[in-house]
């Protein structure tokens, strides 16, 4: 065919194709709450109309969950309305400000302007939190440990096991943008002043990659896990970073908290390549709470959950599943390839290979198709290994129990700022059984740890005097008075989960600060 004839028929169904898509969806993005349409759906649940705007307009909302009422009743009755004043309708809030972003109409309060002519950035308080819950845009279930930060600077955090999280933005914040990711889905982009004092609720909508089966075929899983090593310098840097983080742990007894442990710290964080200096920690600010008393005869503590942590940065270590020739003992699988950012990662699933002795991890990696970092790690300990590890786990199991792991599940991430990836996430979930001698009953526990970094940065990094340094086996002492999140000023600390926060309401403790 000539290539005349070609170009003349590729145009032509560009032409119909524009002809067919829907006038709606062609709204450009400044003009879509100028845009009128009808809707002739009756009296509902205001999550509900959102839901009718989001199917006709093909924009999502963001919303401040104090300010908007997903379960009161609204009138969806419009002829060639602006959606703007739609909104204004069914939302009723005289102070509300939308604002479009993307595919994303966010509703939050508007900031008030300064009454004496000065900058913005000046009006505006110096210390403000911008708290939300992070879903699925389908299904509405949470998202636990997201990544929330701030496009400009290593400062972020993650949403706990319940989707929800909080961020403390300072006055040079507030010209920054706050990103929000996960693996699998869009990534959120939400100006720091479109948010401030705002308790959003943040829908993430599923990005689905259409790759044929031949692409996954033609990849060698084992040639990109090798890929992780060979690009390690270049990902991770070789000169070592300064990081803030917060740290929890707690044991949990038939879902009665025992123990809760939280910390602000710094991490002296080791180049990854070319030295053999140790990571180091320095204990900030913490508090330990005890639920326990003279009528428990059985308790269980973590072991080293602070050094756990840092053992778990993978890239640092060398886990057996992605290190030289311990790689030979595993078999890898790639099943997906998921999106991530403005760019995609593919998702490899490792096992034990036949016969091997050695190796104790089952699990998923997911590494950026681009520049083959190492973006998250989630794996657990085979059950045959969990038999020779009895030991290794908590410490002060009373002598008339056996106590036994029964499974450890952990997860780490890692997030990129500027050109350089930081380690993020870390998070450790083991359970227990405990039978005393003699006795067909057994105790259960549930055993967590957790550590966000808040900030990283390569400026002024040093090493910590020796005097500073958290001991391996941190023991907390001083009582403090009550449990009140202003203990941690400044700092920025995860939000408990609901079963934690319910507990730690629902009985007397003691909270203790850090001492060797």
């Amino acid at each position: 065919m000539p290539v005349n004839g070609t170009v003349s028929k590729i145009l032509r169904a560009i032409a119909l194709l524009m002809f067919l898509v829907p006038p709606q969806k062609l709204v450009c993005q400044e003009g879509i709450l100028d845009s009128v349409f009808t809707f002739r759906a009756g009296s509902m649940k205001t999550v509900n109309a959102l839901g009718i705007i989001t199917r006709e307009t093909g924009y999502h909302f963001t919303y401040d969950s104090r300010l908007v009422n997903p379960e009161k009743r609204v009138d969806m009755n419009f002829r060639q309305t602006a959606l703007r004043t739609v909104l204004d309708s069914i939302l009723k809030g005289d102070s509300l400000v939308y604002s479009v972003i993307d595919e994303f109409i966010i509703i939050s309060r508007e900031i008030p302007r300064p009454r004496r002519a000065m900058t913005d950035t000046l009006a505006l308080p110096l210390l403000q939190e911008i708290t939300g819950l992070i879903v699925d845009g389908e299904s509405s279930d949470p998202l636990p440990y997201a990544t929330i930060g701030l496009k400009n600077t290593g400062r972020g955090t993650v949403s706990n096991n319940n989707g929800e999280f909080g961020l403390r933005m300072h006055r040079r914040d507030y010209d920054d943008t706050l990103v929000v990711s996960y693996l699998g889905y869009y990534t959120r982009e939400i100006p720091v002043r479109h948010s401030l004092g705002n308790f959003f609720r943040i829908e993430m909508r599923r990005e689905f990659i259409a790759i044929p089966g031949i692409i996954i075929k033609n990849q060698i899983p084992w040639d990109i896990v090798n890929k992780v090593r060979f690009n390690l310098a270049k990902n991770y840097g070789n000169t070592p970073a300064r990081m803030t983080a917060f740290y929890r742990e707690g044991v949990m007894k038939k879902n009665e908290l025992q123990t809760y442990s939280e910390a602000v710290i710094q991490i002296y964080k080791s180049a990854y390549t070319g030295t053999r200096l140790n990571d180091q920690i320095k204990v900030l600010k913490s508090r330990k709470i005890e639920n326990l008393d003279s009528g428990d005869t059985l308790a269980v503590r973590l072991k080293a959950g602070l050094s756990t942590c840092l053992q778990l940065d993978g890239i640092r270590h060398g886990f057996d599943f992605i290190s030289g020739e311990n790689m030979l003992d595993y078999s890898y699988r790639l099943t997906d390839i998921v999106s991530y950012d403005e760019a995609s990662a593919y998702e490899i699933e490792f096992t034990p290979g036949p016969g091997a002795d050695v190796p104790m991890y089952h699990g998923s990696l997911f590494i950026h198709t681009n520049d083959f970092a190492l973006l998250r790690a989630e794996f657990h300990i085979t059950p045959e290994y969990l038999k020779e590890m009895r030991s290794s786990f908590i410490s002060n199991p009373s002598k008339k129990f056996a106590t036994w792991p029964v499974s450890v599940n952990y997860s780490v991430a890692y997030r990129k700022v500027a050109e350089r990836y930081y380690l993020n996430h870390v998070r450790g979930d083991l359970r227990f059984e405990s039978r005393q001698k003699k006795r067909l009953f057994r105790n259960q526990f549930d055993v967590f740890f957790e550590m966000a970094v808040t900030n990283s940065s390569l400026d002024n990094v040093e090493r910590f005097e020796r005097e500073d340094l958290a001991p391996v086996h941190s023991v907390f002492s001083r009582t403090i008075n009550s449990y009140d999140p202003v203990f941690w000023g400044d700092q920025e600390f995860l939000k408990p989960e609901e079963n934690l926060l319910n507990a730690l309401k629902n009985m007397k403790v003691k909270l203790q600060e850090f001492s060797e």
